[in-house]
C-alpha cells in the first residue's frame, strides 16, 4: 500500500485514516492535514487541458496506486467537489462564483467609492465578511478637511461595527451568523440580533462601539438577493448626525452601494 492509502483510506465517502480502526470516518492527529493535502492535489489536476478526472490521470500524475486514486474521486465527489463523471463539482462552482463576484467589485468599487468621497467629504470603506465580522479591503481617504478619519486595509472589525451589521443582517446561512455571534453573552446576543432585524428593515447600518465623538454607517452591496460587501461612511457625530446634511450623506450612501449592486453581473 502506497503512503497515502497508509495516512487515509475512504469508506461511505469519508476520508478515514485507517492508522485507528476505532475511529471509522474520522481522522487521527495529523491524518486530516496529510489527507485534505492530498485531496487538494487532486482538486489542482483541474486545468485548461484536464476538465475531467479519472483514476487513471490522477494515480499517475500523483504517483498512486489507481484503487487508492478511485477512493479519493469518490470522497470528492460524495462532498460535492466532483461531479458523478468525475468533473468540476457544485461546490468548486460555488467558489468559483465567489472569487469572480469578488474581483467584480475590487475592480469597480474603486472609482465608485471615490466618487461618493468627493461628494460627501467622508472617507469611504468597503469591507467583506470574514470569519467573526467584517474585513476592511478598500478604502479611499477624503481629500478635504483638516481631519482625516480613515481605518487600514485588513483590519477585522467588530460585531457592532456598522460593516459587520450590514454584511450579517442579509446573511441567507443562519449559521453564519449564529457563528459569530456566539462569542456574546445570551442578552447581548438577544440586543445585537434585534438590531440585525432593524438593519433589515431600514437597509442601513449604524455603528455601536462607544466611541465619543465618532459614527460610521453602512450598507450592503448585494449580487442579486445575496449580500456581497458593506460599503461605510466614516465621521465624526457632527457630520453624520441628525442635520440635513448627515441625512443627504447617508442617502449618498444608499444610493452608491445601490448602483455598485446594480453593476455586479449575476
Amino acid at each position: 500500500m502506497d503512503e497515502l492509502a497508509k495516512d487515509a483510506g475512504v469508506a461511505g465517502g469519508e476520508l478515514v485514516d485507517e492508522g485507528d480502526s476505532t475511529l471509522p470516518g474520522a481522522f487521527n492527529e495529523r491524518g486530516p492535514i496529510q489527507s485534505i493535502d492530498r485531496a487538494a492535489n487532486v482538486l489542482a489536476l483541474f486545468d485548461e487541458h484536464v476538465r475531467t478526472l479519472s483514476p487513471g490521470l490522477v494515480a499517475e500524475r500523483l504517483g498512486l496506486n489507481r484503487t487508492t486514486a478511485h477512493r479519493y474521486l469518490q470522497a470528492l465527489q460524495s462532498a460535492g467537489f466532483l461531479t458523478p463523471s468525475y468533473g468540476p463539482g457544485p461546490l468548486l462552482d460555488q467558489l468559483s462564483g465567489l472569487v469572480s463576484t469578488r474581483q467584480q467589485i475590487l475592480t469597480l468599487a474603486p472609482s465608485i467609492m471615490r466618487h461618493l468621497s468627493d461628494r460627501s467629504g467622508l472617507t469611504v470603506v468597503l469591507s467583506f465578511l470574514g470569519r467573526s465580522g467584517a474585513v476592511v479591503t478598500l478604502v479611499e481617504e477624503a481629500l478635504e478637511g483638516t481631519i482625516l478619519l480613515t481605518i487600514r486595509v485588513g483590519t477585522l472589525l467588530e460585531i457592532r461595527a456598522a460593516q459587520s451589521r450590514a454584511l450579517l443582517a442579509f446573511q441567507s446561512d443562519p449559521n453564519i451568523v449564529s457563528r459569530v455571534l456566539s462569542g456574546l453573552q445570551p442578552a447581548e446576543r438577544q440586543v445585537e440580533q434585534a438590531e440585525l432585524a432593524k438593519v433589515r428593515q431600514e437597509r442601513i447600518a449604524w455603528a455601536d462601539l462607544k466611541r465619543t465623538g465618532l459614527t460610521s454607517v453602512a450598507a450592503p452591496v448585494f449580487r442579486g438577493h445575496e449580500v456581497q460587501a458593506a460599503m461605510a461612511l466614516l465621521g465624526t457625530d457632527g457630520l453624520l448626525g441628525g442635520d440635513g446634511q448627515a441625512a443627504h450623506r447617508v442617502e449618498l450612501l444608499r444610493e452608491t452601494a445601490d448602483e455598485l449592486s446594480a453593476l455586479i453581473t449575476t
